[in-house]
């Protein structure tokens, strides 16, 4: 699944519906370069799960715990990680639990350590705003895309000028 998001509140947008059709649970991983709108994504998502206060990238923490209405998030951002074997020091293992809803920047800087995304999302910057191509790879992400396409508060976030919808894989 390939969106426009002309702007931030496109992008939150997009965050809350996620939140929505994730249903509490799973492993969202977020690429994409610096200033993408990889914490603003994940705020909408947060917004979702109940979450009103400021949302600010665990840079330098690496996670970020949120318990809101039973959900257990952990928003985490890599970008700073030294090496994956890091995360089991912080008991990455029990934070990536099956029951909680793990949402990972710069899932690259894991890898080799990380448990397989149920959804990969890429943002890119495109004039004023932002592509986001949604890729499921478990049959959870593949619920949660379905779910995404029958909402109809996404109806604005058109897919990108040039891309062309493949049975459920974008192409361009």
């Amino acid at each position: 699944m390939l969106l426009r998001l002309d702007d931030e509140d496109r992008q939150i947008l997009l965050g809350e519906c996620l939140g929505q059709a994730l249903e509490g649970v799973g492993r969202v991983y977020l690429e994409g370069e610096l200033g993408a709108g990889k914490t603003t994504l994940t705020r909408g998502i947060l917004r979702a799960c109940g979450h009103r206060g400021a949302v600010k990238s665990p840079t330098y923490t690496l996670v970020e715990p949120y318990v809101l209405d039973g959900v257990r998030v952990h928003h985490f951002d890599l970008y700073r990680l030294g090496d994956p074997e890091e995360l089991e020091f912080i008991g990455g293992r029990d934070l990536l639990a099956d029951d909680a809803l793990c949402i990972i920047e710069w899932p690259g800087r894991g890898e080799g350590w990380l448990p397989r995304p149920d959804l990969r999302i890429t943002l890119t910057l495109s004039g004023s705003g932002r592509e986001a191509r949604l890729e499921a790879e478990s049959d959870h992400g593949r619920q949660v895309l379905a779910r995404l396409e029958a909402m109809s508060a996404l109806a604005d976030c058109h897919p990108a000028a040039g891309s062309r919808e493949v049975e459920g894989e974008s192409t361009r």
